[in-house]
């Protein structure tokens, strides 16, 4: 089978939109599954809808890579957008065309830094983990590349400072797409730590403040990746060896906080894109945290001790469902700020995301770190639902009841804690201290495990108890789960 290129869709008359030439616009530091399915996909759809007219030419953030593979096949691969919308299945396959290259700096450091001196390169993207915006002091400016992303970049801005620092307009967008509060402020200070350390000069520094703009955004899609199991039949069906195939969820919406300017240069809206600029990224962040996350936190403790394993069959389930969606609709959307019509909206989005018939997300693998989600999550709910109506949220209450009940373990192992459901048991999950814990209080009854919890200030920053009425609450939704089951609670709730 030959591999996916330019000249195997030519002669396979492939009549779908490709663009195989254009100038290298957007610089992208991250050749990973999320962003070929997420950034590399927007500017596909902006090239093809609305003229963009650019390439992106990636750069690999760490030394082993996929530069190699994306260079064999000039850029392209096939990428699946799956999931429902709008109540029906979708399976939308798309041939992005919109990558050039992929760069290994590990390899040639200088090819990376001579595209700083390409007058047409505007944008840079970049999703380099959680972990990637870090200062680490140990990189010099010497390394071939510093070791960290904000090091590279620095380099990177200074190159593009050496041959262009005289011009206006010749700074860049900095799209940062890490899954951190404020990305692209963090970014940004840690930038200018280095042109400091590095002693780089006053008109440096002055330059990135001045003639760069690093947005804070919001991503939002699922993305499953190179599907494994599946990638040999559908390269049959394609007629292809695609080695980079991607796939990930027909949803995405993602938020850029930058000036107004940004929607000329950037024509998501022309090409009917869901992306949205503005000047304040956190009222959508404070939305998908507390109701897409904080739903799954809510209830999936709860609905595997009910028996359940996947996300997509609890939506199957009355019961379950019903409890979910009274916890968004009744207790969670009633405490955010957004307009109610944008929240339900998003809400209706979410129902449909959990239902993708294409993603098995295991309840389990949602269930790791649950302490310093519930705190994330679903406690701000909590508190605001308590300030705005002086009651305690029913489903959100026994959700951390449901939390409790989970992590009551029987023992503790070099895994994590092994808890029982009925004759099963299953490894729960988190810090060690919070696991030891745990582990220490199993003999508790009741009354005296909720206390211990509700106390504990190093998990939540705060005393529960002090809030009213919901220690004695959250001891009568456990014994509850622990006399009649976890079913029961959610239908009671409803």
């Amino acid at each position: 089978m030959k591999k996916l290129c330019y000249e195997t869709l030519k002669e396979q008359g492939y009549d779908g939109y490709l663009l195989e030439h254009a100038p290298e616009r957007v610089l992208q530091f991250g050749e990973g599954n999320f962003l070929r399915a997420f950034v590399d996909y927007f500017v596909d759809m902006m090239n093809e809808k609305a003229g963009f007219n650019s390439k992106v030419v990636l750069c690999q953030p760490i030394a082993p890579g996929l530069a190699d593979m994306i260079n064999d096949q000039e850029g392209l691969y096939t990428l699946f957008l799956r999931g429902f919308e709008n109540g029906q299945k979708v399976n939308a396959k798309r041939v992005i065309s919109c990558v050039s290259r992929c760069l290994n700096p590990y390899q040639d450091f200088q090819s990376l830094l001579d595209c700083a001196k390409n007058p047409d390169l505007r944008f840079i993207a970049c999703n380099t983990t959680e972990a990637g915006i870090a200062y680490d002091p140990a990189c010099q400016f010497a390394d071939k590349p510093a070791n960290s992303y904000p090091g590279k970049l620095t380099q990177f801005l200074y190159e593009r400072f050496q041959n262009f620092g005289n011009e206006t307009g010749k700074g860049f967008v900095i799209l940062s797409c890490e899954l951190i509060d404020n990305n692209g402020k963090e970014l940004e200070k840690c930038v200018l730590q280095y042109a400091q350390q590095w002693e780089l000069g006053g008109d440096f520094i002055a330059w990135i403040q001045n003639e760069n703009i690093f947005c804070s955004t919001l991503v939002d899609r699922i993305v499953t990746g190179y599907p494994r199991n599946e990638a040999e039949d559908i390269c049959r069906e394609l007629g292809y060896q695609d080695n980079i195939l991607d796939t990930g969820e027909i949803f995405g919406f993602w938020v850029i906080e930058g000036p107004d300017s940004l929607k000329k240069e950037l024509p998501f809206e022309e090409a009917g894109l869901p992306v949205l600029i503005t000047d304040n990224h956190k009222p959508y962040k404070q939305r998908k945290v507390r109701i897409l996350n904080g739903a799954h936190t809510s209830f999936v403790l709860g609905a595997y001790l009910a028996g359940q394993d996947i996300v997509r069959d609890c939506m199957n389930d009355e019961v379950i469902n019903g409890f979910m969606n009274k916890t968004i609709y009744d207790e969670i959307i009633p405490t955010l700020t957004l307009p109610k019509d944008e929240l339900e909206g998003f809400a209706a989005a979410v129902t449909e995301r959990f239902k993708n018939p294409f993603i098995d997300h295991a309840l389990l693998a949602i269930s790791l770190n649950s302490t310093s989600k519930w705190k994330a999550r679903v406690m701000p709910s909590l508190k605001g639902y308590v300030a705005k109506t002086g009651t305690l949220p029913a489903c959100i209450t026994s959700s951390f009841a449901f939390y409790i009940a989970f992590y009551r373990g029987q023992r503790l192992t070099e895994e994590g804690l092994v808890g029982t459901r009925g004759n099963n048991e299953y490894t729960i999950k988190d810090d060690r201290d919070i696991l030891e814990f745990y582990d220490a209080h199993k003999e508790d009854d009741a009354s005296a495990l909720v206390h211990a919890v509700c106390t504990n200030q190093a998990f939540w920053g705060e005393d529960l108890s002090k809030i009213a009425g919901f220690e004695d609450a959250v001891t009568k939704y456990l014994t509850d789960i622990e006399t009649r089951g976890a079913y029961e609670v959610m239908k009671e709730c409803l």
